[in-house]
């Protein structure tokens, strides 16, 4: 956390009266974003069933989503710097209303792609406008609780989206089955625009940057060249377009690096600054944030191993995830306790108890008689592990990364982070989603369900433990901790702050 520094009374005077309603408004885009990554998970053995779409169709409405959402995030932060934020985020939330309602009303596997697809674009310019506002809207002495809690609210996507899909679908309103994971977004995002219009006011970047198209276009064909091979090429047998495609992605890459390196010494504004990177330790802390959201592989096969696998309902399914959800609720609220006693070492603690629990997950489902579900002590406690973990790692990493720029650059970063979670999330359905489909094979039955299950939960894990590697040191020492506490008092400590930054 930033230490907190008293408000000059000018300061205070400019500040906006109504930024924590404005925050909340805000963050339910930040919210609805991942929610619907996660919201599909559990409704997926209905969308198959009802769509008849094959298991490259299941994972491209999942991986599809998340790579075009990670692709047009910084560009939709920049949209935000120039048209300005509230006007971008209006239409981005109208964007996705109408989407969602496209997907609500799919006919076919293409017509869902096609409406993800959409509705990923919508996100991308919806979401990054609350990370962005953060720094307009609130002082230094705010911005690490406002920080916190955005953490927070990505993280409980994931939980809500287990949930919500589960009870969804379980209702069956009026026969709409699993239409309404998608649907239900309508009178959400109806209650925020209309809240958004009073509460918001405009802001924009210090400047306003033009958008830079080339580097937009070669990252978004870097990573279609990585993840649509990896979703499409293991159900089409690996023909030579899929590895014509990988081979062209570090291609893309670098072309993209050199771009956007020459662009910005050109005086240009670039899509991504590259010298951000030379920051002490953000590479690493990215890297560590791309490990987390591996877990998005343990969404989808949690719940094709237990509907499919042990015969429970999409709403059984759902539910079955509420000790994930209290775990992460707990490591949420004790991730500050953990920092200031844990220091540097902090930021490894989340990921070691969460590759504990997805260990112990795999162990609990290979053991347990096929068909049969696992006992409920084992079951609960590694599923409560998994969610700790993720509760303490996830508003952990995004402060300390954001942390490690000065605040300049910290939405730049933010947009980084938020990317890189959702790239993360889009390979780790591609390729772990590919194994988990590789080992089950053409077998369907219990048994090979769970074996397929177990050997997932444990690459999920071993992607873990190189997160917890990378994070090592990269938190707070802990006299840098106390001297913050003492400038809550005091009004200093910023170049005490400063100083601990490694």
């Amino acid at each position: 956390m930033n230490p907190l520094t008293t408000i000059a009374p000018a300061e205070s005077e400019m500040l906006d009266p109504r930024r924590w309603a404005a925050l909340a408004v805000l963050l339910v885009g930040a919210f609805l974003a991942p929610l619907d990554f996660f919201i599909v998970n559990v409704a997926m053995p209905s969308i198959t069933t009802g769509l008849r779409a094959s298991s490259a169709d299941v994972q491209l409405v999942i991986s599809g989503y998340a790579s075009v959402y990670a692709v047009f995030l910084i560009t939709g932060g920049r949209l935000g710097d120039i048209f300005g934020r509230k006007s971008v985020f209006l239409a981005g939330l109208a964007g996705f209303a109408l989407a969602s309602a496209l997907c609500g009303l799919a006919w076919s596997p293409t017509s869902l792609i096609l409406g993800r697809l959409l509705q990923a674009l919508a996100a991308a310019a919806m979401a990054p406008q609350a990370l962005a506002s953060v720094h307009a809207l609130f002082p230094a002495h705010e911005r690490g609780r406002a920080l916190s809690i955005y953490g927070i609210t990505l993280g409980l996507s994931s939980i809500v989206g287990q949930l919500l899909g589960g009870a969804l679908v379980g209702a069956d309103i009026g026969g709409l089955g699993w239409r309404l994971v998608f649907l239900i977004n309508l009178p959400i995002a109806i209650a925020a625009f209309a809240a958004a219009i009073p509460l918001l006011r405009q802001t924009h970047g210090g400047t306003r940057p033009r958008l830079d198209l080339i580097g937009v276009f070669l990252s978004a064909a870097a990573l279609t060249a990585l993840v649509l091979p990896l979703i499409e090429g293991r159900e089409r047998g690996w023909p030579w377009w899929s590895i014509a495609m990988l081979l062209t992605t570090p291609l893309f890459a670098e072309a993209f690096r050199r771009y956007e390196i020459r662009l910005a010494k050109a005086g240009g504004e670039p899509l991504v600054a590259i010298d951000a990177f030379a920051s002490p330790g953000l590479l690493r802390g990215l890297g560590a944030i791309a490990t987390l959201y591996a877990l998005a592989a343990f969404f989808l096969t949690f719940s094709i191993y237990l509907q499919a696998g042990l015969g429970r309902t999409a709403l059984e399914a759902g539910l079955a995830i509420l000790p994930f959800s209290i775990g992460f609720l707990l490591g949420s609220f004790a991730s500050p306790m953990v920092g200031d006693r844990m220091g540097t070492a902090a930021p490894s603690v989340g990921f070691a108890l969460s590759a504990t629990g997805l260990v112990a997950l795999a162990a609990v489902a290979a053991l347990t008689s096929p068909g049969l579900m696992p006992p409920f002590g084992p079951f609960a406690t590694a599923l409560l592990l998994i969610g700790l973990g993720m509760g303490m790692s996830i508003p952990t990493m995004v402060r300390v990364v954001v942390e490690r720029v000065a605040q300049s650059r910290a939405g730049l970063v933010g947009g980084m982070v938020n990317s890189t979670l959702q790239v993360s999330a889009a390979i780790g359905v591609a390729v772990l989603g590919g194994v988990f489909y590789a080992v089950l094979g053409r077998r369907t039955d219990p048994q090979a369900l769970a074996q397929a299950f177990a050997v997932t939960m444990l690459l999920i894990a071993a992607c873990h433990v190189v997160g917890a590697l990378l994070a090592a040191g990269l938190g707070q020492r802990r006299p840098v901790r106390a001297a913050a506490r003492a400038a809550e008092t005091s009004g200093g400590g910023c170049e005490a702050e400063n100083r601990g930054r490694a």
